[in-house]
């Protein structure tokens, strides 16, 4: 199975950073491998369409070049929690959309790995979490855990929701977003004795690599 969803603790944690690396990573053995960004709010249009920067990320980390439209189905231009951007848009987010776009992305490439909205509960539309569209696509999680103060109970919480959602975690990958994090070292050990889940790897914070060098941190499956 090459195919992941790819969920976080929070926002801004890293979801796309890891994404893409990982898309590298599946590139690296060989697959063929694109992105996917289901709903993406604050898109600004570029002349060519309404357009998001971590949408954009993953279709340059992707090989083959999917069309945008597969890519990101649901663009939407407020930067706000995706229900109220779809509803200021006049848009309805429906699962159909997604799951025909992401179907079309799988007969096309070897791996897809598809990038959720902010944290594991946070919904897609009224009637539509996340939990619903990773039944329908069939996809095992990846949880990456924004490692700051409070990690541990961000984690093992979000954890727990997954796999209580009836969702398979396949793993997690902490991404240090916090320079002045006390103890890292020790708050890693400890989520790495108590995650249902191994490590695929750790990503410093300030991490400037490129996805492709920062891929060499990750490791699918350990």
């Amino acid at each position: 199975m090459n195919h992941y969803y790819v969920t976080g603790t929070d926002t801004g944690i890293g979801k796309t950073l890891a994404s893409t690396a990982l898309l590298h990573v599946l590139r690296g053995r060989g697959l063929r491998a694109v992105g996917m960004k289901p709903v993406a709010s604050g898109c600004e249009d570029r002349g060519d369409g309404l357009r998001n920067e971590d949408a954009l990320a993953l279709l340059a980390a992707s090989d083959p070049c999917p069309d945008y439209a597969d890519l990101n189905p649901y663009a939407l231009p407020q930067p706000l929690a995706p229900e109220i951007a779809a509803r200021e848009a006049g848009i309805e987010v429906g699962l159909e959309k997604i799951v025909a776009a992401y179907r079309r992305l799988q007969a096309s490439a070897d791996a897809v790995v598809v990038e959720g909205v902010g944290g594991w509960a946070a919904p897609l539309a009224t009637t539509l979490d996340q939990a619903h569209l990773v039944h329908a696509l069939r996809l095992p999680v990846i949880l990456v855990v924004g490692m700051r103060l409070g990690c541990l109970s961000h984690a093992r919480l979000t954890a727990r929701a997954i796999l209580d959602d009836g969702c398979e975690l396949a793993g997690w990958i902490a991404n240090h977003v916090d320079a002045d994090m006390e103890r890292q070292d020790e708050n890693f050990q400890l989520l790495t004795a108590r995650m249902p889940a191994p490590c695929w790897g750790r990503i410093p914070y300030g991490a400037t690599l490129d996805p492709q060098a920062l891929s060499q941190r990750l490791r699918i499956g350990t």
